[in-house]
């Protein structure tokens, strides 16, 4: 018995068997959650927190943070709108979105590996800079969007799946396939085992570290069109929080807080895991605050289980 808790906690069938189990336990025990309608709102309500987990994962797997994921993402959304409606052309706004996100991952990567500053205090400034600049350039005030185009990026279908549901998932299998079948996954896994032993091998740790953290940037800009685009405005305080729910699913994944482990299919199991419940307290009508209390809750089990986790590897 002892041994067979143990493979459930350290494998990765282990977190599957897991998910299965609050699956099944969910689908019984709540009314209308396996209607169709649901399960499609439940895939759009993880979109956000699906695409930005996908690059969090790097930055983990490669020892770093990144607590600026949800400011970013706000601002991409409020430049995507407010570029649209000044220049009458969505592409460009979309564009700028993508560059303003892409360049604050990049300011980020440059201060945390050039100038030896720590992630977390780098990350907590970015966030507060960067939100400040989003409530700064609207006034405070949320921007509508002036073209209806804009909001068939969310509304639009194929094959009955929503749109912003493909890209979450064309993202889960590029940075999948990025992870386990480059070399600059193999380096990103590299650098969180043993950043000294990455150099000495001839691994540049300053450049790779860097575009992870532009390819954080330049997902949350992809994670903010979206965004602005479901919500029909660009919201200044939108994701609020983000940063924690993507580190909360990267770990219940699997991805280690130590480095060097990271694996994409635990990264989707533990998006949705998160989705699940936030979803079966909706549906239950569960108050916001005690919402708080159980992602709070899921965070501490997530670091729990990393520990537990450690150990047992070592």
């Amino acid at each position: 018995m002892a041994g067979f808790l143990k493979r459930l906690l350290l494998g990765e069938q282990g977190l599957v068997v897991i998910f299965i189990a609050a699956f099944a336990l969910v689908s019984a025990t709540v009314p209308n959650f396996l209607t169709d309608r649901n399960m499609l709102g439940l895939f759009q309500s993880v979109v956000t927190i699906g695409i930005v987990s996908c690059t969090m994962m790097l930055c983990l797997a490669s020892r770093d943070f990144d607590l600026s994921v949800g400011s970013i993402v706000a601002f991409a959304g409020m430049v995507a709108v407010m570029a649209s409606n000044a220049t009458g052309s969505i592409p460009l706004g979309l564009l700028a979105a993508l560059a303003c996100g892409a360049f604050v991952g990049f300011v980020n990567g440059v201060v945390i590996a050039k100038l030896r500053i720590n992630a977390l205090i780098t990350t907590l400034a970015t966030m507060q800079i960067v939100r400040g600049l989003a409530l700064i350039s609207s006034d405070g005030r949320a921007v509508g969007i002036n073209d209806p185009i804009f909001y068939r990026l969310a509304l639009s279908k194929a094959l009955g799946v929503p749109t912003p549901v493909w890209v979450m998932l064309i993202l889960f299998a590029i940075f999948g396939f990025v992870l386990n079948r480059t070399v600059f996954g193999r380096n990103t896994l590299a650098i969180g085992g043993n950043p000294e032993a990455s150099r000495l091998a001839g691994v540049d740790v300053d450049a790779t570290r860097i575009w992870i953290f532009a390819l954080q940037g330049l997902v949350c800009g992809v994670a903010g069109i979206l965004l602005a685009s479901r919500i029909t405005s660009g919201q200044p305080n939108a994701a609020t929080g983000l940063e924690l729910s993507a580190i909360s699913a990267c770990v219940l994944g699997g991805v280690s807080l130590a480095g060097g482990r990271a694996a994409i299919t635990g990264v989707i199991v533990g998006v949705l895991i998160l989705g699940i419940a936030e979803n079966a307290m909706n549906l239950l009508n569960i108050q916001a605050f005690y919402q708080y209390l159980v992602r709070g809750v899921i965070l501490l089990l997530a670091v729990l289980l990393d520990n537990i986790r450690s150990r047992g590897l070592r």
